[in-house]
């Protein structure tokens, strides 16, 4: 039996109304005597007779087809329902608002870029808008064969257009790879131009695309990330002191083990000074030597009397490095020529 069985009259309407359905078809039931049509708010109802518009309804309401509708048919005007007979007519019920769609790339979309044979792999998300807008051409294209079409439907194609395009609106125009996020407006505006033209070919509307966000690779991210820090932070020496705050705040030790830390640190900025038997200001040290080293200012391996390298630092005037570490901030050298922190040259 089906949905309204072999009643006289029947009931007219879209039942199951969804916001995700563009549009659902009444089809195969005989409209008797007595049957009715319901259209309610954000519908159209499209009369099908034998595959031709008959009639569009646009207002929303109860009526009765026999007195309401029929006269406004153009083939099946002046119509007269026998008594067990009825019209074998089809009614597409359209959903008439505009709908917001969120979509986000399937697969990391390769964007041509110099250096990487196969292109920089790029996700983007956002959202669009969608609508039923010519009915002619939707029931040429669609309607005719199917029996309802969804967003899920509209999605799908928009996606399998999307890598295309993308490719086309970044690479095209020579955006800057790294700052996609800034022309996000201007690449959504050609997207959603060329996406309206290809949609409206099957009678729907592209009113609006928006691109909310660009995802990189995670170590292309995380490089941005420390390029943006430090120079949000402004030299390289501040940035080592934030990052070396954060390490302890991340290491979740003690107040103990962060104050030993911080000791060791300062230690390491003496140690300079130190090895030349000097400390910051320039005073000299009382200490002659320390067990298994030798006098202040002579290191292991290094002969007495042999010239070491001299220096300044800030703040501490002249002062004496052992070998292989830099005059300028006392970092080790490894044979360098210049020095890899600060980039003091050293010969």
């Amino acid at each position: 039996m089906g949905l309204f069985g072999n009643q006289f009259a029947n009931v007219i309407e879209w039942r199951e109304f969804r916001d995700d359905m563009l549009f659902w078809k009444w089809s195969n039931q005989e409209i008797k005597k007595g049957s009715r049509l319901i259209i309610r708010p954000g519908q159209d109802a499209v009369f099908l007779y034998n595959g031709v518009v008959e009639g569009i309804f646009r207002d929303e309401g109860n009526f009765e087809v026999e007195s309401d509708i029929i006269p406004f048919l153009s083939t099946l005007k002046g119509f007269q329902f026998g008594f067990n007979s009825g019209i074998r007519a089809e009614v597409l019920f359209i959903n008439t608002k505009e709908i917001l769609v969120k979509w986000g790339t399937k697969s990391p979309v390769l964007i041509p870029y110099p250096g990487l044979p196969g292109g920089m792999p790029i996700r983007a998300f956002g959202t669009f808008t969608c609508r039923v807008e010519d009915y002619d051409v939707l029931i040429d294209r669609i309607a005719g064969i199917r029996q309802q079409f969804t967003v899920e439907d509209v999605k799908e194609r928009i996606l399998s257009s999307l890598s295309q395009l993308l490719m086309k609106w970044i690479s095209a125009k020579g955006q800057d790879m790294f700052n996609l996020q800034r022309n996000a407006g201007e690449i959504g505006a050609g997207l959603r131009e060329d996406l309206d033209m290809e949609m409206r070919s099957i009678g729907i509307a592209i009113p609006t695309f928006t691109i909310s966000s660009f995802n990189y690779p995670e170590e292309v991210q995380k490089m941005a990330e420390k390029a943006a820090a430090q120079s949000m932070i402004g030299d390289v020496g501040r940035f080592q002191q934030v990052a070396f705050g954060q390490s302890l705040t991340e290491s979740g030790g003690s107040a103990a083990q962060m104050a030993g830390m911080a000791a060791g640190l300062a230690m390491g900025q003496q140690m300079v000074a130190g090895a030349a038997g000097q400390v910051p200001g320039g005073q000299a040290m009382a200490v002659s030597g320390t067990p298994g080293t030798g006098p202040l200012g002579q290191t292991p391996g290094v002969q007495a009397g042999a010239a070491p390298e001299t220096g300044s630092a800030p703040g501490t005037g002249p002062f004496l490095l052992p070998p292989n570490f830099c005059p300028n901030c006392g970092a080790k050298t490894n044979g360098m020529k210049f020095c890899g922190n600060c980039g003091y040259k050293l010969v």
